[in-house]
């Protein structure tokens, strides 16, 4: 009967002489956050482009936009309400 449980420990043995090899070191919390903030970032990208098929040309309309409200809105700012002006005299 020993030597039965021998021959099946020695089978076991193998498996875990790579154990050690095997083990993964965790990284400190600052580089695991910064990962953790990574992944999500890609997965919201992921998720806001689903079924587009040039999330770049997307991308690069939605900054033209905003450029542009941002021009209209500084323009309207410096020319007083909508460039009209009053002569008095």
């Amino acid at each position: 009967m020993s030597r039965r449980l021998n021959k099946s420990m020695g089978m076991c043995l193998p498996c875990l002489g790579g154990a050690a090899d095997d083990v993964v070191v965790t990284p400190d919390p600052e580089t695991r956050r910064q990962q953790l903030a990574e992944a999500a970032e890609k997965r919201q990208k992921e998720t806001a482009y689903r079924g587009v098929k040039n999330p770049e040309a997307v991308e690069r309309k939605r900054k033209k936009q905003e450029e542009a409200e941002k021009q209209a809105m500084s323009t309207s700012v410096s020319g007083g309400g909508g460039g009209l002006k009053w002569q008095v005299g």
